[in-house]
């Protein structure tokens, strides 16, 4: 026979002493618990009554079937002593007594203190238990000490004749046969539930809790007589302890065996030594999710078991089951683990406060609701000269219905506009107080994360806006997992959740979600066909939805049901930034001094604000025009005139010289002009213009030159007929190809660089010289062919390679070089009326020899005056203006070019030209000038 590890050996007890009754197993048999020494474990031992036997209990070996009288014996036992202090007397322990100690227990006598009970013989007295051997002579073996046994069996068989003569216990005509019945199994914990609603005193049930699986889960036996009718009495079930979640035990029988989580141990030994097979009531509160166990209270004598666990630091909240509590009941549990939190206790001991970038609390004003929990606010004191001074702010522990993704596919989720709509009106243009409790790295996009803040956010009287939206059942509580930070006002927001639940309150709501429809206007054709019906309505209450410019929005129309672009009739704000990681597409120049100054002022004062507009006109491009007012009673403004006094806008020249700019504008105007506001400081004005350079009289000079690449109807690329350097790049590259083949090789991609890039111009593929515009996906580069000006996309891997020095552009500067066309601006390639420029002007100049009017150079591009073949005849910027495909600049930008071009006589002319072919275009309805007048908002 193999030995037996010492480790698994019982304890070995003294002959006499005393010990702590841990638990009852049966009638005849205790686990007695000794003291811990050294910071271990507190021992234990099995202890059975000597020469006496119990029915015995309900297993899965006998069925779940008790032997008669057996749950009334182990019940009178677990009473009397469990948790109570005893004095034992071995007299049989070690190899010949297996994985126990036989003996014997004393207790007092609880009616007569100065009596000590024998608890074999007081159980035997009493029916629960039998001698082993009934009548007869003692069989004590030789080996064992017989000092006082002869006495102690006198005593078991006087008890047992006792209760012969008395019919207790097991003796009873018909003793407790307890069967057990386990939930899952044999009847739905739900069943458990909702009986104990109905049936039992306060809705407690009355349990003992058989066993204790970790801090915050036990086994349960129902002894409420009031379920006896439900066929519910000693049903088994699990329980889960509500608001509380400790950490779980290892095991050993698993594969790989599990370890114990930290403070495992610790957090059921603390719970055994206050619950464990106590009778107590348990306040049921629902099932998780599977149906099978049970989450509850215990309601202790001394006290709640739920917050002592989590002040010693023995578990965590647990979100999940503390949504099932009373609101009422869930502040001790959150006071006690705020406490093992700043003691650094047990599951504590490393936890530290979040640790903010900025200030816990700050105010600011609200400038722009991005969706129904995420705002942006300007704190107070920051002056609003840059986007990054906003703060982009989420409500803690909120969640609200996620918008949809129209690229992606995905639908908005019900509710998302009308809690982004609800957050809007309680928000937005308000001071407001925040107070930070956490933050979070945030994906954004691929690979690519931002910090956010979580915080609660204040309004005039209005404590919690996040609690608002909730109660309004607009929006829901975070889960949060149990060790996450969240809102200090957690409690308030899932009771608010609560009470919206039992209301059937928006989310929560069984009624079928309708998304209601909004008719979008933006659409050019739909516009125009609306226009009229917008026009009779007069003033019309509308909400700022997004800021393009300073004068130029989107806006949603209640009444109408209906979204529209709107420009400011009478002014004109100067062109923005583009938005950060948006399209460039079409955006041919950088932003305009000041342009960003107008689009903040009105982010600012108007975003998502509630506005009246009257619309007074349609452009071509379906951009309703009109005033704005903001503001109501004595603080309602009209906008126009607010951003002209600011020098963020300039009126209209054209109904200045026409006389119907109104007066009030003209004179706000005259006066931002005198005080040199905004666009009309000078110094910031030169300060912010492009860099252009004007070429002398003598190199303004008439030179012949092929198109080798178009983009839009006014701007292209041209190489100068016979030019050397062109030839001598051509022929270069030729040699380049013939000496390296076409197998890419490895070279450094970098934005900005020129490299060699392979390109297939119809009849073979032949190295070009390409500057690396931008890198892609996938291994692929964006490039410009410098010798040609058009724009490919390529591998890099295989259609790149490095270029011999000789070859840079430092070397040789590109020949390609890139114009526009003096003096004119065409629509987007994007719009009909740019198509129609763009094939004009190929059909005018594609594979012909012109000739070119060199004027100067402005943002790179050399400004040039084109002809077909005679410079005296007319130019072919005079004839796309002619045909209504072009226009001239505005007044101020005609003037700036010829004061930057050195106001040559060619230049003069061109105006001159340009303005005769602008009127005729006009008076005859042409191209552009279809529907008459084309206001300044479709120029830009």
């Amino acid at each position: 026979m193999s030995q037996v590890p010492a480790s698994t050996l019982p304890p070995v007890l003294p002959n006499r002493g005393t010990a702590k009754v841990k638990s009852v197993l049966s009638g005849d048999t205790v686990v007695l618990l000794g003291r811990a020494a050294d910071g271990k474990r507190a021992p234990e031992v099995t202890f059975t009554f000597e020469r006496v036997t119990a029915p015995r209990m309900a297993s899965k070996a006998n069925n779940n079937v008790d032997d008669p009288g057996a749950f009334p014996s182990r019940e009178w036992l677990r009473n009397i002593c469990v948790g109570k202090t005893v004095t034992f007397e071995t007299r049989k322990q070690g190899a010949t007594a297996g994985d126990r100690v036989y003996g014997l227990l004393f207790m007092p006598d609880p009616t007569d203190k100065s009596n000590t009970w024998n608890l074999s013989v007081e159980s035997v007295r009493r029916g629960f238990c039998t001698p082993k051997v009934l009548g007869g002579e003692t069989d004590t073996p030789e080996t064992e000490d017989t000092n006082g046994v002869e006495d102690y069996e006198k005593s078991l068989q006087i008890a047992y004749k006792e209760a012969l003569s008395n019919r207790v216990g097991v003796h009873a005509p018909q003793p407790l046969v307890r069967k057990i019945i386990n939930a899952g199994e044999d009847f739905p914990a739900m069943t458990l539930y909702e009986k104990s609603k109905r049936l039992c005193t306060n809705s407690s049930v009355i349990c003992v809790i058989e066993y204790v699986f970790d801090g915050s889960r036990f086994r349960c036996i129902v002894t409420d007589p009031d379920l006896e009718t439900a066929g519910l009495l000693y049903g088994s079930f699990t329980l889960i302890l509500a608001g509380v979640g400790s950490p779980r035990l290892g095991s050993a029988r698993s594969n790989p065996p599990t370890p114990n989580e930290p403070y495992a141990a610790e957090a059921r030994d603390f719970v055994e030594l206050r619950l464990l097979q106590r009778e107590l009531k348990v306040s049921l509160l629902g099932t998780d999710k599977s149906g099978v166990c049970l989450v509850g209270t215990v309601h202790h004598p001394r006290g709640n078991i739920g917050a002592e666990i989590l002040k010693n630091g023995l578990g965590r909240i647990s979100d999940w089951t503390i949504r099932m509590m009373s609101p009422g009941d869930v502040p001790p549990l959150r006071i006690a683990e705020n406490a093992a939190k700043r003691a650094n206790l047990g599951v504590f001991e490393n936890y530290t406060p979040p640790k903010l970038t900025g200030a816990s609390e700050f105010m600011g004003t609200v400038v722009e609701v991005l969706s129904g929990d995420t705002l942006l606010i300007l704190p107070n004191g920051e002056i609003y000269d840059d986007d990054s001074k906003l703060k982009k702010v989420s409500l803690a522990s909120i969640r609200a219905p996620r918008a949809g993704n129209e690229k992606l596919g995905k639908a908005d989720e019900p509710y998302a506009m009308e809690c982004k709509d609800r957050l809007r009106v309680l928000t937005v243009g308000k001071l407001a107080k925040v107070n930070i409790h956490y933050e979070k790295e945030i994906p954004i996009g691929q690979n690519k994360t931002e910090k956010r803040q979580f915080g609660t956010i204040s309004v005039a009287k209005k404590d919690d806006i996040g609690e608002i939206l909730i109660a309004e059942g607009l929006a829901t509580t975070q889960r949060h997992r149990d060790d996450d930070e969240k809102s200090s006002r957690y409690d308030d927001l899932v009771a608010a959740e609560s009470m919206a639940k039992a209301a059937n309150k928006g989310v929560h709501s069984q009624v079928e979600y309708k998304k209601k429809t909004i008719n979008d206007l933006s659409d050019p054709k739909k516009a125009k066909t609306y226009a009229s019906s917008l026009q009779r309505a007069g003033m019309t209450k509308a909400v700022v939805d997004y800021v393009f410019n300073g004068s130029r929005f989107k806006l949603f129309v209640p009444s109408e049901n209906c979204y529209i672009m709107f420009a400011l009739s009478n002014i004109r704000c100067p062109q923005p930034s583009p938005n950060p990681g948006a399209s460039t597409k079409g955006q041919t120049k950088a932003a305009e001094p000041f342009g960003d100054n107008s689009k903040r002022h009105s982010r600012l004062n108007v975003m998502q604000r509630t506005v009246e507009i009257n619309c007074t006109g349609v452009t071509q491009g379906g951009v309703m025009t009109g005033d704005l007012y903001v503001g109501s009673g004595a603080q309602r403004r009209d906008y126009s005139v607010e951003l002209v006094a600011c020098g963020l806008a300039t009126v209209d020249q054209r109904k200045v010289d026409y006389g119907e700019a109104p007066k009030i504008l003209v004179e706000t105007q005259t006066s931002a002009q005198k005080n040199k506001l905004g666009i009309w400081s000078v110094e910031q004005v030169k300060k912010d213009m492009p860099e252009t350079k004007a070429y002398e009289r003598a190199e303004e000079r008439i030179v012949d030159i092929q198109v080798s690449e178009i983009r839009n109807g006014n701007t292209f690329f041209f190489r100068v007929v016979g030019d050397e350097s062109a030839q001598v790049i051509d022929n270069s590259m030729k040699i380049f190809t013939e000496t390296n083949g076409t197998d890419g090789a490895p070279c450094d991609i970098k934005v900005g660089k020129v490299v060699a890039s392979l390109f297939n111009d119809g009849s073979s593929n032949a190295w070009y010289r390409a500057k690396i515009l931008e890198k892609l996906a996938n291994g692929k580069v964006k490039v410009l062919f410098v010798d040609h000006g058009n724009v490919a996309t390529v591998k890099a891997a295989s259609q790149c390679r490095p270029l011999d020095v000789a070859l840079s552009t430092e070397s040789v500067p590109a020949v390609a070089k890139e114009a526009q066309l003096a003096l004119t601006k065409v629509r987007s390639i994007t719009e009909e009326d740019g198509v129609e420029a763009a094939r004009m002007f190929q059909q005018a100049a594609w594979g012909k020899d012109l000739k070119a009017r060199l004027h100067g150079e402005s943002d790179g591009k050399v400004l040039v005056t084109l002809y077909e073949s005679d410079a005296d005849a007319p130019s072919i910027n005079e004839n796309l203006v002619a045909e209504g495909l072009a226009i001239m600049g505005k007044k101020y930008e005609v003037y700036e070019v010829l004061d930057r071009m050195g106001n040559s006589d060619s230049l003069a002319k061109l105006v001159k030209d340009l303005k005769a072919a602008q009127e005729k275009a006009r008076s005859s309805r042409k191209g552009m000038w279809i529907y008459g007048e084309i206001p300044e908002e479709d120029e830009d």
